[in-house]
């Protein structure tokens, strides 16, 4: 075959060899590392135990006009002193706010309440709207 096409052969000698590493199979190598740790990596945080310490903040000063919706231990809320139903928790507020839903509302929960009832009042004023909440608690002794 050499006969056939010697002009092949002789530009075969002249070319210099070609030293370049093939990078595929190391990107394809670092993509499978990556997705393995992005997959592991939350589960790694799942199981730590923590013991948070307490606040020492220095309380904030009220506003002049704050409004308050508390959760007593018996499930029975607030808005100001006055009973509401969760279900007319939306429409209490806005009546109450005059429909400012950029107002910041103070929630308080009873030591005692369930967590499962405080998380629902929470979802109730995030489905009203009302996504500044701030929680209130006892000042540290």
């Amino acid at each position: 075959m050499a006969a056939l096409f010697p002009s092949q052969a002789d530009d075969a000698a002249d070319m210099p060899e070609l030293s370049e590493i093939n990078v595929t199979p190391f990107i394809d190598v670092m993509l499978v590392l990556l997705i393995i740790f992005m997959v592991v990596s939350p589960l790694a945080t799942v199981d730590l135990k923590i013991d948070l310490p307490a606040a020492s903040a220095k309380p904030e000063p009220r506003p002049d006009k704050a409004l308050f919706v508390s959760l007593k231990a018996d499930r029975s809320l607030y808005l100001g002193e006055t009973p509401v139903a969760r279900a007319q928790l939306g429409s209490m507020l806005d009546t109450q706010t005059g429909g400012d839903r950029q107002r910041t509302l103070f929630f308080q929960a009873d030591k005692q309440a369930a967590y499962e009832d405080v998380l629902g009042v929470m979802d109730a004023l995030r489905q009203a709207g009302y996504l500044k909440v701030g929680l209130v608690g006892r000042e540290g002794e």
